[in-house]
C-alpha cells in the first residue's frame, strides 16, 4: 500500500471522530522557504508534509487537489498537487525550479495576501477553505492584518511551527482581537519528522471543526 494511502486511512479515523466526514472543503499549504528551512527541504521532510496534508485534500476537496504556496522574502503560487503527480514533488517543482526564490528572510504578509487574492477574489466559493502555514519561527506581525480580514470570510488559517525558534507572534492567535469570529489556530511541533500521522492530523483539526459550526451559524458560510 503506499503512502498516501496509509495516511488517508489516518486521517479518515480522525475525521470520524470529529464527524468531519461530510465536509467539503478547499485546502492549501503554504511552506516556508526561508534560509532556516534548507535542511527540512534536503532531508525530504517538506515532501513529507506535502504528502500529509495531501491527505487532507483527498478527504475534504472535490478533486482532490492540494493548493500550494512557498515563500521567503518573496513568494510563488505554485501548480496543485494531486494523488498523480505527488511522487518528487517538491524537488521538481521546488528545488529544481529556478523561478522559485528560495532560501531568504520570511515575509509572511506577502504571500497570505496571494492566499486571499486567490479564494476571496480570482475564486470566490461558498465551500470553506482550509489552510495549512508551515512556518520555523520569526513570523512577521503583519499577519494579524490578513487574519483580522478574513475573519468574517470562508478560510481557516492553521499554523504549525517548526523548530526551536520564536513563535511569539503565532502564539498570541487564540487571543487576538478585532474578529468577526476567531479563524486561525496555532500548535508547535519540535520535529515535524516525529509526529505521527494520526497525531499530527489530530491537532491540524483541532479547532477547524469549532470554526465551521461558528462561521455555519454567523453566515460565513
Amino acid at each position: 500500500m503506499n503512502s498516501i494511502n496509509l495516511k488517508k486511512q489516518a486521517i479518515q479515523i480522525v475525521l470520524e471522530k470529529k464527524k468531519l466526514t461530510d465536509v467539503v472543503a478547499r485546502v492549501g499549504i503554504v511552506l516556508d522557504i526561508s534560509g532556516s528551512m534548507r535542511k527540512l527541504y534536503r532531508q525530504g521532510v517538506v515532501q513529507e508534509a506535502v504528502e500529509r496534508v495531501l491527505a487532507v485534500a483527498s478527504q475534504f476537496d472535490d478533486d482532490g487537489a492540494l493548493d500550494i504556496w512557498v515563500y521567503d522574502n518573496e513568494f510563488s503560487r505554485l501548480p496543485a498537487v494531486t494523488e498523480k503527480d505527488f511522487d518528487g514533488y517538491v524537488e521538481r517543482q521546488i528545488l529544481n525550479n529556478a523561478d522559485v526564490h528560495k532560501f531568504g528572510r520570511n515575509d509572511e504578509p506577502l504571500v497570505m495576501g496571494d492566499v486571499v487574492k486567490k479564494y476571496i477574489d480570482e475564486e470566490p466559493s461558498q465551500d470553506p477553505t482550509f489552510i495549512v502555514f508551515i512556518n520555523d519561527g520569526g513570523c512577521k506581525a503583519g499577519i494579524k492584518r490578513f487574519i483580522v480580514e478574513t475573519s468574517n470570510k470562508p478560510i481557516f488559517w492553521q499554523f504549525v511551527g517548526i523548530g526551536d525558534s520564536n513563535f511569539d507572534v503565532l502564539r498570541k492567535l487564540d487571543t487576538m482581537e478585532g474578529r468577526f469570529i476567531d479563524n486561525a489556530n496555532f500548535f508547535h511541533l519540535d520535529n515535524l519528522e516525529t509526529v505521527s500521522d494520526a497525531q499530527l492530523y489530530d491537532q491540524l483539526l483541532d479547532e477547524f471543526p469549532k470554526w465551521l459550526q461558528e462561521a455555519k451559524d454567523k453566515h460565513v458560510l
